[in-house]
Order: C-alpha cells, then structure tokens, then sequence
C-alpha cells in the first residue's frame, strides 16, 4: 500500500499516486475505487414515474420459458414440456406445476413474450440482458471494456441520483461469470463513482454485516476525517490536479463513503437480522432466499435500484446450488435437477417478495423485474434437456406501475420466435427507465464523448397501468 511520508513527498506525487493514495485500501474501505466520473445530459421532459425504485432478480443461466410461462400445452411431444400446467390467479393462465405458489400470484404479473436478441453465448447474453444493448461479437471470452454499456443501476445513478443518504444502486451478492466476468455489472465508461456498492457477503450467513461500510479496528472517524482533511491539503499541493474530472470524482467518492461510515440509516437497512424469524424463514434459509428480503428492506429505506444475482455461475449438474444452465448432462438431467432446486427456490421466494411488499404498501411504487440473459429451445435435445435460445423468451415484470395479469406479445406455437408484438432488450430496457420517470432517449456520454441513447428501443406502455 502507497504511504505518505512527508508533505515535501506530497507535493511531487503525481496524478496516477494521489488516486491510489485516495482509494479505499487507506482507509479500509471496500467501495469501489473511482476511475473518473462522467457527465450525463437529458434530452427531453420525463415521463411520469410510476415506480419510485427497482428490484432486478437477475436470473443468471437463462430460465427455460415453455417450461416455466409460456407452456405449450398442444406441441408436438418433442416440444412440449415435461412437467404438468397448473391454473393460476389469471383466468386461462397456465404455469408449470412445480410453481403453485408463485400461480396464486400471476395476478401481480405483467408477462412480456417475445423479448429476444441474437448473442448464444452467456457472456454476451448476460452483457445484453444486464444493459440492453447487444455487443459487437457474440463471445463467451466477452470481457469488461470501457467501450461497452455501464449497467441499468450505474445509469440510474447517472442520470436520476438519490437525493437521500441511501445509495442510489446496490448489488449482491455475487459477480457473475463465465470463464471471464460478465460485462454489464458495473458503471464502465462513467466512471467507478457510479459502480453499485456492491456486498459480496452472504445476507443468509450468521454474521451476515455490511463490511464494506465499517472500519479497520485501528481506525477511527476522527482518524478518518484527520486523513481527509490530509488528501485535501495534498490536492491544493498539486498544481491543478482539481481542475481534473478525476479529482472532482475523487472527491466525490470521498463524500459518497464518509455519507456512508456515518449513516446509522444506511446500516441498518442492511440489518437483515433484525427481520421476525417467521418472516426469513417464509423467504427462505437460503442466500438468494434471504437476498430478496434484503431487496425489500433497502427499497423501504430509500435505495433506487437493487440488482440480486440469483446465482454466481451459470448452473450445470448440482441439485442444490447454481444457475438456469443445466442441459447437456446424460447422468444428471435438467427435468431432474430444475424441481430439485431452480423452481422450488423461485416458488419460495418471487410470491413471499411480492406479497411482503404488497403488505407494506410498497409494491406499487416498487417494480419487480424476473428474467435471464435468454430462454431455451424448444425442442427437447437428446439428453432430455434445452439448449440456449436468445431468438425469443419470457420476461416477468410486476409492481411499479405495470398492469397486473398482463401478456404482451406471444411466441408461436412451439415458443421458438415471437408471433406477434416482439420486443427487443432495448425495448424492455426503455419500459424499465420510463416506469422509474426516465426518459429513455436520454443521453450519456462514452469514454470517446460520444453521445449514447440509455436504451435503443421504444417502451412498451401497454402494460403500463
């Protein structure tokens, strides 16, 4: 770690060792360190907003639709599902018979049929889903690149900040991948200023604490204003180094984590401990169980966006942990492994996150958002299992403005392309920015300055309530 020695070292420090001397291994902090921070600019009135924050349940290795909400109940055999439909709480409504609880809760949902892109592979998929904007190859080897889109969280904190003490985005609690990190979780070319606070931690474990806001056992808040007050003295020193977007960003990272360290609020929200036993226990004893419940306690304390990765990796032959990807195995199954542990999980959160905001009055101004980076295919393969499928897949939207009951667009008879009404991740990405009161033609600017649309598509309103 850099250490200052002296006030005479401190004025030849260049730029490149003042950013390092003001990241947060000095203050043992685990924020993310900020790179630069960027401006963003509107261009047009925003529309109403109907939903004042989000949960975004990223469903990481792509969730099998017609064998989940889009059944296909008169396909030829070699498409239709395994599993059995049940009714739900919509009339003529059907889901997969492994979801009974989550059927008594379609009411809520507005379900979007058509959402597709071109990218097969997870990393670019999961690029496109968590951004909405395809990237120029479809590669698993699909790397973080300043040149690609920051996540939907990042723009928020862009373009539409909270005004509060709480931050504006937090993720949790994994950072997904596969084989390389998937792009499209962080805030890229705005800068690290916009990154989540993200929480690597387990909100299910015993000693589950937000670390990344607490102090090394040595230091103190006074010691730490002392060292604040230090960096100051050191940017006076270097000669219009405050000029810099750097150091304005610098600056405003410093802010942003002392807010933090001196929040009792922010805190707090994080104290999923402090929940009724029967309450965690109806959310479920599990990391993305207890996730959602933390969801629900940091939209109730003021943060505006929330993202909660179902899983760390894309899945494969497990029963008991990973993500939607379980085809390809001739000794463990995907019929076999997804009524173990994929639809028993989702039926024991999705319905319990809903109805507890619901109870507290906060679902109309909370929307939910359900989906992967893509579907499956439709038809069965030889190990009994489906492949990836981005041409057309299902979408679950709920709270925050939506129209309950809903379906938009509908795929055709076997669930391979859309039929009518199709809807690209732009398309979905601009419903989600306008049901918060963004407006979706709004600009950011990339690493180039390049002006950028935050979402390439049109909002489909016809679900909106």
């Amino acid at each position: 770690m850099f250490r200052l020695r002296s006030l005479a070292e401190a004025a030849a420090v260049n730029r490149r060792d003042l950013l390092r001397i003001g990241g947060p291994g000095m203050l043992g902090l685990t924020l993310p360190k900020l790179l630069r921070a960027q401006e963003s600019q509107g261009t047009a009135a925003a529309p109403e907003a109907r939903a004042k924050s989000v949960i975004f349940l990223f469903q990481w290795g792509g969730p099998s639709h017609v064998d989940t909400f889009d059944m296909k109940l008169t396909a030829p055999q070699e498409y239709r599902s395994k599993y059995s439909p049940i009714s739900t709480s919509v009339p003529g409504m059907h889901v997969c018979e492994h979801l009974p609880e989550t059927a008594k809760m379609m009411h809520h949902f507005a379900q979007i049929r058509t959402v597709h892109h071109t990218m097969n592979n997870h990393n670019s998929a999961g690029y496109t889903a968590l951004t909405g904007v395809e990237p120029p190859i479809d590669d698993q080897r699909l790397r973080d690149s300043l040149d690609l889109l920051p996540a939907f969280g990042s723009v928020v904190d862009a373009v539409a900040p909270n005004r509060n003490e709480m931050p504006t985005f937090v993720s949790y609690p994994h950072t997904i991948a596969d084989g390389s990190t998937t792009p499209g979780q962080r805030a890229s070319f705005l800068g690290k200023i916009h990154d989540p606070l993200f929480i690597p931690n387990d909100p299910n474990a015993a000693d589950f604490e937000l670390s990344q806001l607490s102090l090394p056992s040595d230091v103190s808040l006074g010691r730490l204003s002392d060292r604040r007050e230090l960096q100051k003295l050191i940017n006076r020193q270097v000669r219009g180094l405050d000029e810099s977007a750097a150091a304005k960003g610098l600056n405003a990272y410093y802010e942003k984590a002392i807010s933090m360290l001196n929040s009792r609020k922010v805190r707090n929200a994080f104290d999923v401990s402090s929940e009724p036993t029967e309450l965690r226990e109806a959310y479920g004893r599990t990391t993305y169980g207890q996730g959602c419940l933390l969801a629900r306690r940091l939209v109730e304390s003021g943060v505006k966006f929330v993202t909660v990765y179902f899983s760390r990796n894309i899945g494969g032959r497990s029963k008991t942990d990973g993500g939607w990807d379980t085809h390809g195995f001739d000794d463990t199954r995907m019929y076999e492994i997804l009524p173990e542990w994929h639809l028993p999980i989702t039926d024991h959160t999705l319905p319990v996150l809903l109805k507890d905001l619901e109870d507290r009055g906060l679902l109309q101004d909370t929307l939910v958002m359900w989906f992967g980076e893509f579907g499956r295919t439709p038809k069965i393969n030889k190990n009994i299992s489906r492949d990836h499928w981005p041409k057309c897949y299902t979408a679950l939207l709920a709270g925050g403005g939506v129209k309950g009951g809903a379906v938009y667009g509908a795929s055709d008879k076997y669930g391979a392309v859309p039929d009518r009404d199709p809807v690209t991740t732009g398309d979905l990405t601009a419903t989600m920015y306008s049901l918060l009161g963004i407006d979706h033609t709004t600009e950011i600017r990339d690493n180039l300055s390049r002006p950028l649309p935050i979402a390439n598509g049109r909002p489909v309103t016809e679900i909106f309530a």
